[in-house]
């Protein structure tokens, strides 16, 4: 289920591959322009149901004078609206209005200097001279039918182009990453400017459009819902109850693979302050049974997915007419899990979404599917959400068995469960938890190292302590957290839980490493 949008009033992005296509849509929603995101073989039918007011043609990986190279459809270019495209998308332009593209004598990946050399309202109220990031190893050598030259860096002479009479632009540097200080600026220049997009996205109007997308999705249905207890399905939940009311049907399910109060939490919070619909299950001796001995990380999130599905498949067989399934999914679990919209890398499964079966019983309702998590806190907001439970940090569906690497076991779920309160601990005492995205403690059962306790020597396991900043979970840098709370939380783990006798603390940003360990 997508965000409802009324006709001509949305941007639509084409996605050839670029890892930093999402980040497109990021800028834009930043910038109240909504925004959606369709494959670059979308058919004709599709951008046309879309009614866009502008199109932009990511950036990918691969070269347009390849054989085989992604093509978009024809009616991108003939659909009367403007188009903008990036790296990818530019040379894209080049080649079909009969320019040429040829392989870069100097590849240019970093920083650039870029040049304006011709009044656009493409770079309106920008100066001459701005900082980019490019990031490609093809260039355009020659243009053609009215294309014209508007910025040059030092490496490419055609670093921006335009046909105005068509309303067709191309830029070679990637306006979307933080690296280009001003490129939010050239993004909202072509949505404001150019496509001239009035609208504003605003969660009011997402909160409205919705409830009515979920009633007409619905009906007279009833649903059950997946409810962690996180911020991302208390979320959807509550949206839904909003649509619905008693319909909704809200089932926790204690994995074994929780937290220390997170149970707790959500019969207080879920069931007695947002009063929902909810049910407990405790499904812990059947999850942890179908883990036994698994460690592969994808077999975990595999078995893990399916396992809900059967749980939930047999609660909704309980109440007559259910036949929906509602989920927090969210757009990075989505890009993570498959290559929905162009040729991207799969990263890793989601356990609601790679660990879905392909035959189910029940039909989805994931109303925060094309949404960032920090729009969800929005959202949330909006819906009348406390604060401190928008707060939480989020937390995996797999839960604590992709934070133990390798086999899960329960004696190493509860290791990890007193390592983890105590970091959680120590965080809010110190008032970091609310600075920092997320922070959580991984177990590596297969790293023992030799201590000393008292006069004796211990040959115990290791845990990692892992804390990052991030705006949407797309990318994160590594938290840089006091030395001292560093101190006091591992002084506190190797004093306080048993079979520990050594705390690291991770500092890989994603990229290249993800969040999660698994």
């Amino acid at each position: 289920m997508t965000v409802a949008a009324s006709a001509g009033e949305k941007i639509l992005i084409l996605d050839f591959g670029s890892q930093y296509t999402q980040l497109i849509a990021r800028r834009l929603r930043e910038l109240e322009v909504y925004c959606e995101i369709l494959p670059y073989h979308a058919k004709k039918e599709a951008i046309r149901a879309a009614n866009p007011a502008g199109i932009i043609l990511s950036g990918g990986p691969a070269s347009v004078h390849e054989k085989g190279s992604p093509r978009p459809n024809d009616f991108v270019y003939e659909a009367g609206v403007p188009v903008l495209g990036i790296c990818y998308g530019m040379q894209l332009l080049v080649e079909l209005h009969g320019g040429k593209v040829v392989p870069s004598k100097k590849r240019e990946y970093g920083h650039a200097d870029l040049e304006i050399v011709a009044d656009s309202p493409l770079f309106a109220d920008l100066p001459k001279h701005l900082q980019v990031w490019m990031s490609h190893g093809d260039s355009a050598e020659r243009l053609h039918n009215g294309f014209r030259v508007d910025a040059r860096t030092g490496s490419a002479p055609y670093a921006a182009i335009s046909d105005e009479g068509k309303r067709q632009y191309g830029i070679q540097f990637h306006p979307e990453v933080v690296h280009t200080p001003l490129g939010s600026k050239v993004l909202e220049n072509f949505a404001r400017r150019i496509c001239r997009f009035e609208k504003r996205f605003s969660m009011a109007g997402l909160l409205e459009s919705q409830v009515k997308a979920i009633r007409e999705q619905v009906g007279d249905g009833k649903v059950v819902c997946a409810l962690s207890g996180g911020v991302d399905s208390t979320v959807a939940a509550t949206l839904i109850s909003k649509a619905i009311g008693k319909n909704l049907y809200c089932v926790f399910v204690d994995t074994g693979l929780l937290r220390h109060g997170d149970r707790d939490r959500a019969e207080k919070v879920l069931g007695q302050e947002l009063k929902l619909n909810l049910k407990v299950v405790d499904a812990s001796k059947l999850f942890l049974g179908r883990l036994k001995g698994v460690s592969d990380p994808e077999r975990k999130r595999k078995i893990i997915g399916k396992t809900f599905i059967d749980i939930f498949n047999a609660e909704a067989k309980r109440i007559k007419g259910v036949t929906f399934l509602a989920q927090g999914t969210l757009y990075p679990d989505v890009i993570e899990s498959v290559s929905v919209h162009g040729p991207s890398v799969v990263i890793k499964s989601h356990h609601n979404v790679g660990g879905l079966p392909k035959k189910m019983n029940l039909r989805l309702v994931e109303p925060l599917r094309m949404l960032f998590k920090d729009e969800v806190r929005r959202l949330g907001k909006e819906l009348g959400i406390s604060a401190e439970l928008l707060g939480l940090h989020p937390f995996p569906g797999p839960g604590l068995a992709i934070r133990v690497l390798g086999a899960v076991t329960p004696a190493l779920l509860n290791t990890l469960r007193s390592a983890d309160l105590i970091m959680r601990e120590e965080l809010k005492a110190s008032g970091w938890y609310d600075k920092v995205w997320q922070s959580f403690v991984v177990i590596l059962p297969s790293v023992r190292s030799v201590g000393v306790m008292g006069d004796g020597r211990t040959y115990e396991n290791t845990v990692v302590v892992r804390s990052v900043d991030s705006r949407d979970g797309m990318t994160a840098d590594w938290s840089r957290l006091p030395h001292d709370l560093l101190q006091k939380i591992s002084s506190r783990i190797v004093s306080e839980v048993k079979g520990v006798n050594r705390v690291a603390y991770d500092i890989s940003s994603k990229p290249p490493a993800t969040i999660e360990w698994e």
